[in-house]
């Protein structure tokens, strides 16, 4: 495993994070192969990890502090995730930050995951929506300043809203957060163009969270792909989501290197970007753990392939279904 400075935080993180929404209530989640793979991660040299309480009320929290009980000796990154207290994801435009994060509320949830955790600090807590209409709003950052000066917590981030890479830039420049998490991949390259270097200008840690495009870039999609009822993933692969989405990934087959996997050169062209501090990819079975740590070997892509992959951006708009 190969390792980062996280932004002005000064932490050494993974380059190969984890993403634990998966494993917090989605369809055939098991808690004994999740913990598995959980384990096999920190013996590979994982040290980051990302969970948020909306993922499964908690649930994957308190996986999470399983693991860290597991291993007390360890320096194991905490990120969770304060849910929008109205409980719409995205948040729309408009949106009143007093009815998605009150300063009180900012306070209760941090308390809630910390119990959650077991623990009596959090390394990142993040906000799991964002509008930067709420920047210059003194309420949120008297609240995340208070929290920090307890100790609760030791830096603040947030989750920018899928395909919104600019919508947190008046946000960063408050100087109040010290993390973003991004979708980035070779589809969505737009967080290039903003995002990033304004991340580099202030020292902001970057998280790269959906590698994979919510599967499409894994290369196992087809038309004909369905998921079990109650699936998240039924809502995001509307038809004309799937067909786009799989004909997206064909397009890419001609430019897989020979014994490399289409997931696997999803996730080298996000580590050939210096600016991303650590991927997030989900993960509940202890093969994949093993086949994406197994990516961080310091072996770059060449610069002619990950050229050509840029030629593959794919810039889109929220939508009813993007969620």
């Amino acid at each position: 495993m190969e390792y980062r400075t996280f932004g002005r935080t000064g932490w050494p993180v993974s380059e190969m994070g984890y993403g634990m929404w998966g494993m917090g209530g989605w369809t055939e989640s098991d808690d004994s192969e999740s913990m598995d793979s959980l384990y096999q991660s920190v013996e590979l040299g994982c040290n980051f990890f990302d969970t948020a309480y909306a993922y499964g009320e908690g649930h994957s929290e308190k996986l999470l502090a399983q693991l860290l009980r597991a291993y007390p000796d360890r320096k194991l990154y905490t990120a969770t995730k304060i849910p929008p207290k109205n409980r719409v994801w995205p948040s729309r435009r408009g949106s009143d930050l007093m009815d998605v994060f009150p300063p009180d509320y900012i306070r209760e949830m941090t308390e809630k995951s910390l119990a959650n955790l077991g623990a009596d600090s959090i390394d990142l807590m993040q906000f799991h929506v964002w509008e930067d209409d709420w920047a210059r709003d003194e309420r949120w950052q008297k609240a995340v300043d208070q929290i920090k000066a307890e100790g609760l917590v030791k830096s603040f981030g947030v989750s920018v809203n899928r395909w919104e890479p600019d919508n947190c830039l008046e946000t960063l420049k408050t100087g109040h957060i010290d993390a973003v998490q991004v979708i980035y991949n070779i589809f969505d390259q737009a967080p290039e163009d903003n995002l990033f270097p304004l991340c580099r200008e202030l020292g902001v840690g970057v998280i790269a969270r959906v590698p994979f495009d919510e599967g499409t870039l894994t290369g196992t999609l087809s038309y004909d792909s369905g998921w079990p009822d109650g699936d998240w993933r039924n809502t995001y692969f509307v038809p004309e989501n799937l067909r786009a989405s799989v004909d997206r990934a064909e397009a890419l087959r001609p430019l897989i290197p020979a014994g490399m996997t289409m997931a696997e050169l999803a996730l080298r062209f996000i580590l050939a970007n210096p600016d991303v501090g650590t991927i997030i990819p989900g993960m509940r079975k202890r093969r994949h753990v093993e086949q994406n740590i197994a990516t961080s070997d310091g072996q770059a892509l060449p610069a002619e392939l990950v050229a050509a992959l840029r030629a593959h951006r794919w810039d889109r708009q929220p939508t009813k279904w993007s969620q």
